[in-house]
């Protein structure tokens, strides 16, 4: 996933800002990208930070699998995602 990376940087430099891109996995998880800061954790929310604005997952049994370098994967039953500023 470094490609869109690369990309979304080379059009951040066009005023282009970057907020946190995801992908949820029905009954999984999700896959999320350009995440700066954990801002808020539990079983059933998590907020991410990103560059602007922020993103927040709910649902149950929730736990990070990864937070490393701008991604991040949740594991859980996701029910609802939304951004909040």
């Amino acid at each position: 996933m470094k490609v869109f990376s690369e990309i979304a940087g080379a059009l951040a430099g066009e005023g282009l800002s970057l907020r946190v891109q995801y992908t949820v996995l029905d009954g999984r998880g999700g896959y999320f990208q350009n995440v700066k800061k954990l801002a808020e954790f539990s079983d059933s929310a998590i907020v991410f930070r990103g560059g602007k604005g922020a993103l927040r997952v709910e649902g149950s049994g929730l736990s990070l699998g990864k937070f490393y370098a701008g991604d991040a994967t949740v594991v859980g039953d996701i029910v609802k995602v939304e951004r909040v500023e």
